[in-house]
């Protein structure tokens, strides 16, 4: 019972068929990926020359003459400079078809769905640019950013054609573990505790990365909170404070306080500004701080069924060793299950490289744009108050 629960996602994607031989499916060329091992290090091979897209030109359109409105967005890949117009709903159904296609790969989530004020200009804004984010993760998978589906969406600009093409992608026979098929692993045999090794310590290291990162998640977004609601409105009440006095300052027909009245209202004006810049602020470091670690959210979420398929597909092999060695099994059938599992196993370390070689560059530029911007924004501070402090040495 326990450990048909525990290689559920192995039953469920398949892997278990695939790992006992039950599965046929035929397999284009141009459907193969290929693993490599290189300097001790498995890793996808990409196919083809690396590329980018870019999402821009949100603009609000309708159907149905205007009872169903919706924001379109412009895909213009580097390779073609051909503008598609995609609205959020064709990339949640991307997404889906990714999902189902590619049961060892994390497929990064989309923008949380929005149902009030999704026309803002500010959130549209900012919907673009978690868009942009998700396509660039994408282009980088050599996997992903090779597949039929994703090219299909990134470059088809005919109607009638795109409707095809989503059929297509629809009733696709290499999903899930079928897909397996189409891996080309070394020949060479994994050595099964080093792979056990390796797959355990990225397990541990996800689950706590998976818990670190929803933390700082959940922190980023209270702060966003903070600083455009209760930092802000406390600014502006010590700036009322401030310009109440010196109103008050006012009243006084002395001389003596009138350089003083000055530049007490002048402060009042400074925790104004400085309030309004609070407001603003969380566009420029939290919010993108945020939108990275929402993809990794979904990332790191993703792994624990992707590693039970690896164990489901080793406890399988081990099952089959035994039964080979009390005499019930040939060799051959247990080769092949093993070549199998290799197979996956390959591919799960694959996949765990590549995440490892974009989180290191990814956290290091989240982390230094957060800070240059944390700076610039306390700078200007530092920058507003002194020039109001200097108004009290006249």
């Amino acid at each position: 019972m326990y450990l048909s629960f525990r290689f559920s996602a192995f039953v469920k994607s398949g892997g278990e068929m695939f790992i006992l031989g039950e599965t046929s499916v035929n397999v284009s060329a141009e459907d193969f990926v290929e693993i490599m091992e290189e300097d001790a290090e498995i890793r996808w091979v990409t196919s083809g020359e690396p590329y980018s897209c870019t999402v821009s030109k949100p603009k609000k359109e309708s159907k149905l003459r205007g009872l169903k409105s919706y924001i379109a967005y412009q895909i213009t890949p580097s390779f073609s400079n051909i503008e598609v117009s995609r609205r959020f709903k064709h990339f949640d159904w991307l997404h889906e078809r990714l999902e189902t296609k590619y049961a060892l790969i994390p497929i990064p989530p989309l923008p949380g769905k929005q149902f009030s004020g999704r026309y803002e200009d500010m959130f549209i804004e900012h919907r673009m640019i978690q868009l942009q984010m998700w396509v660039n993760r994408i282009c980088r998978h050599p996997v992903l950013g090779h597949s039929d589906v994703w090219k299909h969406f990134i470059t088809c600009t005919d109607e009638k054609m795109w409707k095809t093409g989503k059929r297509r992608a629809e009733r696709d026979e290499l999903v899930g573990a079928s897909y397996f098929h189409a891996i080309k692993a070394p020949d060479a045999p994994l050595d099964p505790y080093q792979v056990d090794t390796q797959v355990e310590n990225f397990s541990k290291f996800s689950a706590k990365m998976d818990n670190t990162v929803k933390q700082m998640h959940a922190t980023a977004q209270e702060l966003c909170k903070k600083y455009s609601g209760s930092y802000k409105r406390e600014f502006h009440k010590l700036a009322s404070s401030f310009k109440e006095l010196g109103d008050t300052f006012e009243m006084e027909t002395s001389p003596y306080s009138t350089d003083l009245t000055k530049a007490i209202k002048v402060t009042g004006d400074t925790y104004e500004e400085i309030g309004d810049l609070y407001g603003e602020q969380p566009r420029n470091d939290l919010e993108p701080f945020g939108d990275i670690l929402h993809e990794y959210k979904g990332i790191l979420a993703s792994f624990p069924e992707i590693v039970q398929i690896q164990k489901g597909a080793t406890q399988k092999k081990k099952e089959h060793q035994k039964l080979m060695e009390e005499g019930k099994l040939p060799q051959e059938s247990v080769m092949a299950i093993a070549r199998r599992t290799d197979i996956i196993s390959y591919a799960v370390l694959a996949e765990i490289t590549h995440f490892q070689q974009e989180q290191v560059g990814e956290f290091k530029n989240m982390i230094q744009n957060f800070l240059q911007e944390q700076v610039k924004f306390y700078l200007q501070i530092a920058e507003k108050l002194q020039s109001a402090l200097d108004l009290y040495d006249t």
